[in-house]
């Protein structure tokens, strides 16, 4: 059965615009499904995986899935869900420190 189109949050075009001007490299992953990340971003020479949820909703509406909840308990690298452009910069900032 063929996979229906991915939803995305309403801030994801917003997010990616931004890290694209931060100068990340920014790979849309939402089609991808089954619980992996929305977008694989390289800052400063390292990737990172984030999930993004709209912040305009409430939290309830903001929780993984089930299958994201899986893919993110089994995840060995860096993964962030962010619910804004700032969280998402952050999250990319953060990887500056990381060895």
């Amino acid at each position: 059965m063929p996979r229906r189109a991915a939803k995305v949050d309403a801030n994801h075009a917003e997010i990616v615009k931004d890290l694209r001007k931060y100068g990340h490299d920014v790979y849309d992953m939402s089609r991808v499904g089954q619980g992996f990340p929305d977008l694989l971003v390289c800052a400063h020479k390292k990737w990172v995986l984030l999930e993004i949820k709209d912040g305009s909703r409430p939290p309830s509406e903001r929780r993984l899935t089930e299958a994201q909840q899986k893919w993110h308990a089994a995840c060995r690298g860096p993964v962030a869900v962010v619910a804004s452009r700032d969280e998402a910069i952050q999250a990319c900032e953060a990887m500056r420190v990381i060895k």
